[in-house]
C-alpha cells in the first residue's frame, strides 16, 4: 500500500482540487506541504462547493489534516477560511486540523511588501498575487521569520519582531513606504496566537505515528512543477518547490515515505500571469478553450492564458519530478475540435529542442513545434468507462502517454468526482 504525493506537472490550475478530494475520501491524512494561501482548489461534494487556498482538502471530510513546516501560514487568512467552511457546516477543529510548529508565517507586512515591488518591477512584473508569500520564503531562508511556536514564547517574541522589522523597515524606507509599527505588529500577533495555538502540533512525529499505524498519507501539492522556484520558468515562478521530493521535506517525513507521484494534467496547458508559454494561443481556439474550462484562477479571479498541451514541457516535468503516473482532466473541453494540435518542442532561434531551457532569454524565444491529430465531435462529458469515450478520443490519451513517456492513471471527464475513470489505482500501485 502506497502513499501518493498529488502533483501539477505544468502551471499550476490542472484540477488537482477535485483529484485530490477523489483520492481524500481514501486517505487516512491529507498533507499540504508548500505554499501559502495564494493556492486555490475547488472541491464539488454533492450539490456544494468549497473554494480552499490553504486548508488540506481532507477537512471538508473530516479527515486528519495537516499542514506542513514547508507551507508559510498567514494566521488571519487560517482564520478566516476555518470560518468561511463553519458557515458552510463543516467544523474544522483541533482533532482535525494539525499546523507544524515550524512553520513560517506571512505578517500584514509581507502582503505590503509583495505588492509596493510588484507595482515597481512595471512591464516586467512577475504575476504574483500580492499575498506575501514570496517575502515570507525569503525571511524564512534569512533566518529572520517568526514561525507558529514562536507565538507560544510571548516572552521571545518582542526580540524577534524587533529583528525582523530592522530589516523590513529599511526596505520599506527605501520604497517610499510607511514604516512598519513593531507595538502593532506585536499586539495583533498576541491577539491571533491564542486563537491559531490548539491547531499548533509537532507534525513530523504526527506523521510518523501515522506510518506506523499503516495510514494512508496524501500529499496535497499547490501550483505546479513549472512554478517550481529551482525547476520552473524562472523568474516566473512561484517561491517555494513544488515538485514531489518536497513532499517529504515539507512534512518531515522521510523521503522514502511519499510512495506514488501522481502527476494532474490538464488535458490543454492554461497559465495565470506572467511568463513564457511557447503553446499559447491568442486566437479564437484560445478563447473557446478558455470559455469551455471556465479558466478563471480560484483566488484571484484572473483570467487564464490557454493554448495547446505541452507534451515537451509535460515530459521535462515527470522526469524532474518523479511522476509515476497522471491524472488527466478536462478531457471534455476539447469536444467538437476538428483537429488538436500537441507541442512535441521547441525551435529556438533555428535550433530545436525537446524540452525547455533553464535560460529566461531562450524560453522567451522558444517557438511550438506542433504535431496535428484528429479531433472528436462526439462528447466525453461524465464519461466513466473507456468504452464511453470516442475512438479519437482514446487515440489522443495513448499518444500523449508515447509522448511524455508516463502512463494516465486517471482521467477526469467533468468537474463531477465521480465522473472519473480509474486505470491505476495509487494507494496499491
Amino acid at each position: 500500500m502506497a502513499n501518493v504525493a498529488v502533483i501539477g506537472s505544468q502551471w499550476g490550475d490542472e484540477g488537482k482540487g477535485k483529484i485530490v478530494d477523489w483520492l481524500s475520501e481514501r486517505a487516512d491524512v491529507v498533507v499540504r506541504f508548500q505554499g501559502g494561501h495564494n493556492a486555490g482548489h475547488t472541491l464539488v461534494i454533492g450539490n456544494k462547493t468549497y473554494k480552499l487556498s490553504l486548508l488540506p482538502s481532507g477537512v471538508v471530510r473530516g479527515k486528519l489534516s495537516v499542514i506542513g513546516n514547508g507551507v508559510v501560514v498567514d494566521p488571519w487568512a487560517l482564520l478566516k477560511e476555518i470560518e468561511i467552511l463553519r458557515g458552510q457546516g463543516v467544523a474544522v477543529t483541533p482533532d482535525v486540523l494539525a499546523v507544524a510548529e515550524n512553520a513560517a508565517l506571512i505578517l500584514p507586512l509581507h502582503s505590503k511588501l509583495d505588492l509596493l515591488r510588484e507595482e515597481a518591477r512595471g512591464a516586467g512584473k512577475i504575476g504574483t498575487t500580492g499575498r506575501g508569500i514570496g517575502p515570507a520564503y525569503e525571511d524564512k531562508a534569512a533566518r529572520r521569520a517568526i514561525r507558529l511556536c514562536d507565538l507560544l514564547d510571548p516572552d521571545a517574541l518582542d526580540g524577534k519582531v524587533q529583528n525582523l522589522l530592522q530589516h523590513h523597515n529599511a526596505l520599506l524606507r527605501g520604497l517610499g513606504a510607511e514604516e512598519v509599527n513593531a507595538a502593532e505588529l506585536l499586539a495583533q500577533l498576541r491577539g491571533v496566537a491564542p486563537k491559531v495555538a490548539p491547531f499548533v502540533k509537532t507534525v513530523w512525529q504526527l506523521l510518523d505515528a501515522a506510518r506506523k499505524r499503516s495510514d494512508r498519507i496524501l500529499f496535497e501539492g499547490a501550483q505546479g512543477s513549472m512554478l517550481d522556484v529551482d525547476h520552473g520558468t524562472y523568474p516566473f515562478v512561484t517561491s517555494s518547490n513544488t515538485v514531489a521530493g518536497q513532499a517529504a521535506t515539507g512534512s518531515g517525513i522521510g523521503v522514502g515515505a511519499v510512495g506514488y507521484v501522481l502527476g494532474i494534467t490538464k488535458a490543454y496547458t492554461t497559465r495565470v500571469g506572467s511568463g513564457p508559454f511557447p503553446s499559447e494561443l491568442h486566437d479564437q481556439i484560445g478563447q473557446t478553450l478558455g470559455e469551455r474550462g471556465h479558466e478563471f484562477g480560484t483566488v484571484t479571479g484572473r483570467k487564464r492564458r490557454c493554448g495547446w498541451f505541452d507534451a515537451a514541457l509535460v515530459r521535462q516535468s515527470a522526469k524532474v519530478g518523479g511522476i509515476n503516473g497522471i491524472a488527466l482532466t478536462k478531457l471534455d473541453v476539447l469536444d467538437g475540435f476538428e483537429e488538436l494540435k500537441i507541442c512535441i518542442g521547441y525551435d529556438i532561434n533555428g535550433q530545436h529542442f525537446d524540452y525547455l531551457p533553464s535560460a529566461a532569454h531562450l524560453q522567451a524565444a522558444a517557438k511550438p513545434v506542433y504535431e496535428t491529430v484528429e479531433g472528436w465531435s462526439e462528447s466525453t462529458r461524465g464519461a466513466r468507462s473507456w468504452a464511453q469515450l470516442p475512438a479519437t478520443a482514446i487515440k489522443y490519451i495513448r499518444r500523449i502517454e508515447e509522448l511524455i513517456e508516463v502512463p494516465v492513471a486517471l482521467l477526469s471527464t467533468s468537474p463531477e468526482r465521480d465522473d472519473t475513470i480509474l486505470v491505476t489505482d495509487p494507494f496499491t500501485d
